[in-house]
């Protein structure tokens, strides 16, 4: 390493990940329709069937539950909206309490209040970057206590119902460990999968660990519906029932409307799942690309110096949905330089999101203390992760 490149370690890593992207200008995490997307689109606009009516929503959540290995899938508007009615189809109630991590997108957050309910967030591993379940076991002991078979909050009496679980940036995060305090506890366990389509624990997808998974399908993930969401469980009991609720609750009659709960217009439109569907096809291949796309950013980054890439723990197997590179804790205080210097050449890079119990609406929902998820936004830098980068 050369003395200027010490002094300027923002020259550096623009130079290095210049070399990955090839001096492009582009998006964090572009989509690449490179297979049967303009077919299906065009074949669902000729049959008039552009809405939740018509063979692609279906032929779409059945392929994605044959990739998952789920025996069923619910295909929604985005993943928010799943997420949301994820929440509501197990049972969770205005005015109770869901743990959810610290270190998240916002929608984790948004789709608990949007259910009435109140977020209670808890820091993340270090190593999963996800819920780490033995340390969730012990705040569990020490903040709360059972009244009548349910988990309540000693300082604020409320009830503790649900845990959601996030897979951030596609890693998996410890689910079956969770799984097991969230059973402990009469806890239940939604997965908010939204970042992990591909990825693996053992033999087993992410989403499957709990009561129901969510998965997110926004321009910028792995594949994309345009904007959509999908929820998969292995209860196809639930999986029934959210359905119904997905589709304003209306029982099916030849011509009477209908409708036995308070339900949501939260179905997937046909030509989303159009486009999705000619995605899906293509999934194997994006996969083995954004594992192309990681080593060849690991070869460029190894040995830096100030910082290393995000690679998959031991018995896992991501997606790779974003790379990310993280400063040694020394380096933290580079970080926005980074940024900063990525940005004026016109390549999009991101920190991680800002710790949801930092954001204003959510500052006084109640929150163990979260120095992981602090540290990791201090030294997080989020970098293009495009399958098309793979061969740039």
């Amino acid at each position: 390493m050369t003395s200027s490149a010490r002094k300027s370690p923002a020259r550096e890593f623009l130079r290095s990940v210049e070399t990955v992207v090839g001096g492009k200008t582009l998006g964090l995490h572009e989509p690449v329709f490179a297979g049967n997307e303009q077919k299906y689109v065009s074949e669902c606009i000729e049959s008039g069937m552009v809405s939740s009516v018509g063979s692609f929503v279906g032929r779409f959540e059945s392929g994605l539950a044959d990739f998952v290995g789920s025996p069923t899938a619910v295909a929604a508007v985005n993943g928010t909206s799943a997420l949301h009615l994820a929440l509501v189809a197990v049972g969770v109630k205005p005015g109770d309490e869901v743990i959810v991590p610290a270190l998240s997108f916002v929608a984790t957050a948004s789709a608990v209040a949007l259910a009435g309910a109140v977020p209670h967030f808890v820091d993340v591993s270090d190593e999963t970057w996800g819920i780490d379940p033995d340390n969730l076991k012990t705040y569990l002991e020490t903040k709360f206590r059972s009244d009548g078979g349910r988990l309540v909050n000693g300082d604020t009496d409320r009830p503790v119902t649900a845990i959601v679980p996030m897979h951030t940036l596609g890693h998996p995060c410890d689910a079956a460990g969770i799984r097991e305090v969230a059973n402990q506890f009469g806890l239940v366990l939604v997965e908010d999968a939204a970042e992990s389509l591909g990825s693996y624990v053992d033999d087993v997808h992410t989403g499957l660990a709990g009561h129901a998974g969510v998965f997110s399908f926004n321009g910028n993930k792995t594949i994309t519906t345009g904007g959509g969401g999908a929820i998969v469980s292995t209860d196809t009991d639930l999986a029934h029932r959210m359905r119904h609720l997905s589709t304003t609750a209306k029982i099916p009659h030849p011509f009477e409307f209908n409708h036995d709960a308070v339900g949501y217009n939260y179905r997937m439109p046909g030509i989303n799942a159009a486009l999705g569907l000619a995605q899906l096809e293509q999934l194997p291949q994006i996969l083995e690309q954004q594992r192309a796309l990681y080593l060849r950013y690991r070869e460029v980054l190894d040995g830096i110096g100030f910082g290393t890439l995000r690679q998959e723990n031991p018995g896992t197997r991501s997606n790779y949905w974003l790379q990310a590179f993280v400063l040694d804790s020394g380096s933290r205080v580079v970080r926005d330089d980074l940024i900063a210097a990525c940005l004026e050449s016109g390549i999009s890079v991101r920190p991680l999101w800002k710790p949801l119990n930092t954001l204003s609406p959510y500052a006084g929902c109640p929150s163990a203390e979260t120095p992981v998820a602090n540290d990791l936004y201090s030294r997080v830098v989020c970098l293009p992760s495009s399958a098309s980068l793979a061969g740039a």
